[in-house]
């Protein structure tokens, strides 16, 4: 044998004597890498806004003393690069930081697990918009359905799952704490267009009236969108219910939204309001308001009775 040449025997690691075939891709899959920001794209569709608010500006702060403490998680895309699952927020407060690279997770994930994982990763935060709850849970249960066996990529319609013969709508309102009713309520409001499902968001239209109006055409939204914005109003719940049923009969045209919307609405009434301390003196102990508001009424009526009297004498 020639001096200096080594036999290569082509012997196993020690890692790989005492591990498993799982164990070893389970590593590869779950390594930590420094990727280039430049090669990560965000999930499609992505449901949850990523804002440059304060928040935000804190985390680019610290990402700028720190760097990103806990990897994002990204699954490889078949054209080369990688998709971001759970992560959009370090991501954007990385690129305002200016890093080129942030740490993340590689792991092999299918369409619906990376759908689980990004929606789940995301409602633990503190604030989450309906806008975003609506969508997030709509992609979710979409998710849960294939899962289950439903092949139509588009199907709402709940089916059992294999967890104790639950169907899929109730395993999710059991993980999110919401009840099945709650779920459905927030699936509608995607069928709102974009300006409206807005309006919710600021508040300024309430979710059940929201879950109404998300019945009317795109169109007829839209006719409904320019009159609000015309009229500086938002329908009340019975005014958004009485634009549904309007619609179902085919009878909603502009002129019957602008009537909807100028009725008055019970809590635009004028109301007078006086101190209860200013009267309690005047009744019992445990007096319903309803019988001290009658009382003042005919209290009035006999004060002005005298008065009118007095003016019918005049007109004989």
């Amino acid at each position: 044998m020639a001096k200096g040449k080594g036999i290569n025997l082509n012997l196993p690691s020690v890692d790989e004597l005492f591990s498993t075939q799982e164990e070893r891709d389970e590593a590869k899959r779950e390594s930590v890498r420094n990727i280039p920001i430049a090669e990560i794209t965000d999930f499609p569709n992505h449901p949850f806004k990523v804002k440059t608010d304060e928040n935000m500006l804190d985390m680019v702060e610290s990402v700028k003393e720190h760097g990103v403490l806990v990897p994002a998680l990204v699954r490889e895309k078949p054209e080369g690069g990688y998709e971001m699952v759970a992560g959009h927020r370090r991501k954007m407060a990385s690129e305002l930081a200016e890093k080129k690279e942030m740490p993340c997770i590689v792991r092999n994930l299918t369409d619906d697990e990376a759908i689980l994982i990004m929606v789940d990763s995301n409602l633990q935060r503190e604030k989450i918009l309906p806008s975003e709850k609506a969508f997030a849970y709509k992609m979710k249960l979409e998710a849960m359905n294939r899962q289950a066996g439903r092949p139509s990529k588009n199907n709402l319609t709940p089916v059992v799952s294999d967890c104790n013969g639950m169907r899929t709508n109730e395993v999710l309102a059991k993980q999110v704490g919401e009840s099945r009713e709650t779920i459905r309520r927030f699936i509608r409001l995607t069928e709102l267009i974009p300006s409206i499902l807005d309006l919710v968001d600021d508040s300024k239209i309430a979710m059940r009236p929201a879950v109404e109006l998300s019945y009317l055409p795109k169109d007829q939204q839209e006719i409904l969108l320019d009159t609000m914005q015309a009229e500086d109003c938002t329908p009340s719940h019975a005014q958004a219910i009485k634009l549904r049923k309007f619609s179902e009969e085919g009878r909603l045209n502009e002129d019957v939204v602008l009537s909807i919307l100028a009725e008055e609405k019970g809590n635009q009434k004028e109301q007078f309001r006086m101190p209860k301390e200013r009267i309690n003196k005047y009744f019992s102990p445990g007096t319903p308001a309803k019988q001290m508001e009658d009382t003042i009424i005919k209290a009035l009526e006999m004060y002005r009775k005298p008065e009118r009297n007095k003016h019918q004498e005049r007109d004989r």
